[in-house]
């Protein structure tokens, strides 16, 4: 990351249009919204989602779908990457994500995923995620992703 912490957080408090454009995504995402996640960006690269597993998200009885789990992954990966392509004034695409799953996913369990931006290039990100069980704490999957950085005016997708 070319930018230090600091610089990075600095960058997301003083900047009205990078916040808009946040919001913007979070508004136009009807795959989070109809899944009931949320995304959270508290600095560029470092994104927090959440979501409560529903009856609509199991594969059998009393237990979540792998595709809901690798849905908040990649998600949160995204929210990660994206923080950081708004602050560079591009978008991102996701190339490729890797996910483990490591504890079964229950019938209204909570989830929590955090992820933080390991590495930028000059077309390509990477970032790591982890999804814990929001009420033990216990890690339920781990993933990493690269996206493609491209400029926002490819897309349309500007605060004026």
């Amino acid at each position: 990351m070319k930018n230090t912490e600091e610089e990075k957080k600095m960058f997301f408090t003083n900047n009205k249009n990078y916040k808009e454009l946040i919001e913007l995504y979070n508004q136009f995402n009807s795959f989070a919204k109809d899944n009931g996640m949320t995304l959270e960006i508290d600095e560029v690269g470092h994104a927090i989602s959440e979501m409560k597993v529903l009856e609509k998200h199991q594969s059998a009885p009393n237990h979540c779908h792998g595709g809901v789990i690798s849905g908040l992954m990649d998600a949160t990966l995204g929210g990660s990457a994206l923080s950081y392509a708004f602050s560079q004034g591009k978008l991102c695409a996701t190339v490729e994500f890797k996910i483990n799953y490591f504890l079964p996913v229950k019938l209204h369990d909570e989830l929590i995923a955090e992820a933080n931006l390991e590495h930028t290039g000059n077309r390509l990100v990477h970032t790591t995620c982890e999804i814990k069980n929001k009420k033990t704490g216990k890690l339920v999957a781990k993933g990493m992703g690269t996206f493609n950085l491209y400029p926002m005016n490819k897309q349309n997708f500007e605060v004026v």
